[in-house]
């Protein structure tokens, strides 16, 4: 009996999807699987196993080190891993011990760029088949059974931006690979200016795009646009809206597919908030969301007659939201980069509100009651963050707003200037937040949150002993 049967890890879905799975790699000729995590910063880790170990990892897994969950952004391990609790207070990670890649076989997809390659996602487990607590899918799993417990099913949809440069350093060597580069990576811009749905600027770049497309579409993600935003060398995509785990795999699969498809095209794409690049303008990811009801797949947000824009419930949701906004902001918004986009008249919120279609507003409500469309978009979110992380923390907010019946404010139809909370400064402030709401830290988990925090201070302290640019150019010649 291997792992996963001992333990009971996969439901009936996952086991009818493992024999399909065998199936696909044997009649598509897959001779390489990636079996990979995310871990606490959206990124992905594993192993890579040929085709004929599909068996293996289907009946107990893979291991790998325990300490990936104990790094910051830059890959130091902030915690003191080979203590007898793993410096995070869990015995099962004492003295860097090994823990376990479950796979998903509802995730097996292809690598389209990497010939006769496929990729699993896991989710990670204790050698004694418990969860581990820091597991970022298996902590948005958990918000996911709190809405079903509630009837609801979650129905997220992504509107993501990035930028694409060009690498000044390219010159692949005769075996492809490109050259050692400095950090970070020399780029050099594509284009200038603001340029937001040019048409000349997207035909530009088509080539890029269009085989970005291709691939995801090979991958099982079809975009539903791809278009030139407001930035020099920026894009933003969208995708259809999809229920529970599966728009947070396809976020962490389309960043990943991104990337790696620039880079041996010749390109570096970032999902950075705001690159040091002239011209550069902010990166948002707008998440859209709805619940839906299980039984008659009813969106829950859509108004009765009369009882105007939004239901009762979507507007209790929309409550908790903005309740939590502050403490769930660590989670939208985990770099210290991705508070410089806070700014009045950016299209990127300030303040902790909402409004009906107005994309200065934190919470947009957009949708019609008649098509049964009405949802809301929180824009609060940068590129780079966590996908499990932050539809989790959105989640448990709009969640807590239902359960305790919280009412919906006043809309603020001037956004920039209404008399609302302000979103966290920096990194540090978004900390403090999460760390003072009891509510919010209950529902991600007390042991995570502690975790988290713990981490994103370690970059905080990294960031605050570093002379930067600024430092520099301001007092080096004056004093």
């Amino acid at each position: 009996m291997g792992f996963i049967e001992k333990f009971g890890l996969w439901t009936e879905e996952q086991q009818e999807a493992a024999g399909a799975v065998a199936a696909r790699v044997e009649a598509e000729g897959v001779r390489t699987l990636r079996v990979s995590f995310v871990d606490q910063h959206g990124v992905l880790h594993g192993k890579t196993v040929p085709a004929s170990a599909l068996p293996s990892v289907f009946r107990s897994g893979l291991t790998c080190v325990s300490t990936l969950l104990s790094k910051d952004t830059s890959g130091t391990t902030v915690f003191s891993a080979f203590n007898a609790d793993g410096g995070l207070g869990v015995a099962e990670m004492a003295g860097a011990a090994d823990v376990v890649m479950v796979p998903d076989p509802t995730t097996f997809h292809l690598v389209p760029w990497a010939e006769n390659t496929a990729r699993l996602l896991c989710d990670l487990r204790f050698q004694n088949g418990e969860q581990v607590p820091f597991c970022s899918r298996g902590v948005f799993r958990t918000a996911l059974e709190r809405a079903g417990a509630a009837g609801f099913d979650y129905v997220t949809g992504l509107e993501i931006e990035f930028h694409l440069y060009r690498r000044a350093e390219h010159d692949p060597n005769g075996d492809g690979i490109g050259r050692c580069t400095t950090t970070p990576t020399p780029v050099e811009p594509i284009n200038q200016g603001n340029q937001l749905l040019s048409e000349n600027l997207g035909d530009e770049v088509e080539p890029v795009t269009s085989r970005i497309r291709e691939v995801l579409e090979r991958m099982g993600i079809e975009l539903r646009s791809i278009e030139v935003e407001l930035g020099a060398n920026q894009l933003e995509v969208t995708l259809d809206p999809a229920a529970g785990l599966a728009s947070a795999d396809a976020m962490v699969l389309l960043r990943s597919a991104v990337k790696q498809l620039a880079r041996r095209t010749g390109y570096h794409a970032t999902f950075m908030c705001r690159p040091q690049v002239p011209d550069s303008k902010s990166s948002g990811w707008h998440l859209h969301q709805s619940l839906v009801e299980h039984e008659g797949g009813r969106n829950a947000f859509v108004p009765a007659d009369g009882e105007g824009a939004i239901s009762a419930l979507g507007g209790q949701f929309i409550a908790g939201q903005l309740a939590h906004a502050s403490a769930a902001c660590v989670f939208a918004n985990p770099t210290i980069n991705g508070y410089k986009r806070f700014a009045p008249y950016s299209m990127a919120p300030d303040r902790i509100a909402w409004a009906r279609d107005n994309r200065g507003a934190m919470i947009r409500l957009v949708g019609w009651a008649e098509d049964g469309s009405t949802h809301i978009e929180n824009r609060v979110g940068e590129s780079a963050a966590n996908p499990y992380l932050y539809m989790a923390s959105q989640l448990h907010s709009g969640l807590a707003g239902v359960d305790g019946a919280l009412a919906l404010p006043q809309s603020a139809d001037d956004p920039y200037t209404t008399e609302a909370g302000r979103l966290p400064a920096n990194l540090r402030e978004a900390v403090d937040a999460l760390e003072a709401d009891t509510a919010l830290t209950t529902a991600m988990g007390a042991q995570f949150v502690a975790y988290y925090a713990a981490v994103k201070r370690a970059e905080i302290a990294r960031f605050e002993r570093t002379v930067t640019d600024w430092e520099h150019r301001e007092y080096f010649d004056l004093f």
